[in-house]
């Protein structure tokens, strides 16, 4: 729910009921992933989607029927071409649906009010909450903060609560969204339960190094993408809030300078566009043993071949090396600077969701790459 929190936060403000469907798990094709929502309030006002609209009729009354009755659903939603006339997906997947009821005195309203300012407020939080299990603990939910305190609770053993507590700040690190299963009464420990864990984060950082015509353009996609989008230069006649009125930072300092005392993490992209060594150099020595999720730098090939060279006489290594992504972008055929950002951004996208960047017409290559299970059997998390 938390993909559609700013309207849901004001929902809970104005002190509205509304029951909330989530698509917990997917199979196949599905059009929406784990955390996709639709909320429905007490006067049939819809917003947010689970399906791109093959069920979103039918997941539209389950919703009014919870607010209705105050239970929570599991309903599973799969391919319906046999019958013209039944509710199901047409691409050939298969869709879980958690509908819970958030009203007024429901156990569950405390965490996920909290959870859904969190989200709208920008700050991180992890809302878990159970999908599959004993019949009294359906739609119960846990608020995990980056600290590991919490708000709520998901069952009559504290146990639960402290293991799904760390398991959640997991999943909140790695800004995941993703099912976890636990027993009972924690670990193992009996009966099984299953709990979608939703993570809010500060959206992840770009920083476009070089103020640059492509530079403008590449901000406006970044922000497009969900970006907090940072330009820096060195040039404080090229680096102006007049030239990047989009960005939401424009620093005037030297590139490496300035990498070196900001905040990095693992889903920050870095896009170097200034293709001259003096920034250059300095600038990729550093970014490259940084655990961000990207490097990019612009340039010609006689470029590329010239950085390695320089990069290589100042002890980069030929590992380190390789996690640049030089030429920038996807070979598009792009010329213009929105193109070149167009080119950059579908980069950025495959290599975020393990994308191969070929066409999708004849290929053999799935259209949704399932990048968190992939992620998950690398750190031997839960997926």
């Amino acid at each position: 729910m938390l993909d559609i929190a700013d309207e849901l936060n004001r929902w809970v403000e104005q002190g509205r009921d509304f029951a909330v469907a989530t698509v917990v798990a997917v199979g196949g094709s599905a059009p929406r992933q784990p955390g996709a929502a639709l909320a429905v309030d007490a006067d049939g006002t819809a917003i947010g989607s689970v399906s791109g609209g093959c069920v979103e009729g039918a997941v539209y009354e389950l919703c009014r029927q919870a607010l209705t009755d105050g239970e929570t659903v599991l309903e599973r939603f799969g391919y319906s071409d046999d019958d013209a006339f039944a509710v199901g997906l047409t691409c050939g997947g298969a869709i879980d649906i958690l509908v819970t009821p958030v009203r007024a005195g429901d156990p569950a309203r405390p965490a996920a009010a909290e959870a859904l300012a969190a989200a709208a407020g920008g700050r991180a939080a992890a809302l878990a909450r159970v999908v599959r299990g004993p019949a009294d603990l359906m739609g119960r939910a846990l608020l995990v903060r980056p600290d590991g305190s919490g708000t709520g609770g998901l069952g009559a053993h504290p146990e639960l609560d402290r293991t799904v507590a760390a398991e959640a700040r997991a999943f909140l690190d790695a800004g995941r969204t993703g099912v976890l299963e636990i027993g009972e009464r924690g670990s193992r420990c009996g009966a099984p339960l299953t709990l979608l864990v939703e993570s809010s984060v500060p959206p992840p950082r770009m920083i476009v190094f070089g103020a640059v015509d492509f530079a403008s353009a590449l901000v406006r996609v970044g922000k497009f993408l969900g970006h907090r989008v940072t330009v820096c230069d060195a040039r404080p006649v090229f680096a102006t809030r007049a030239r990047f009125p989009d960005a939401d930072e424009v620093v005037v300092e030297w590139p490496h300078k300035y990498l070196r005392r900001t905040d990095v993490d693992a889903r920050t992209v870095l896009c170097v566009l200034t293709h001259d060594a003096k920034f250059d150099v300095p600038l990729l020595k550093l970014a490259l043993r940084l655990p961000v999720a990207y490097v990019g730098a612009m340039g010609s090939r006689r470029t590329h071949l010239d950085r390695n060279r320089r990069l290589r006489e100042v002890g980069v290594t030929d590992l380190e090396l390789a996690r640049l992504r030089s030429p920038i972008g996807l070979d598009l055929g792009a010329r213009t600077p929105e193109e070149t950002a167009l080119s950059i951004a579908a980069e950025i996208v495959a290599d975020r969701r393990g994308g191969s960047g070929v066409s999708l017409t004849g290929a053999p290559t799935p259209i949704h790459h399932d990048t968190a299970a992939q992620a998950a059997q690398r750190t031997g998390a839960v997926a």
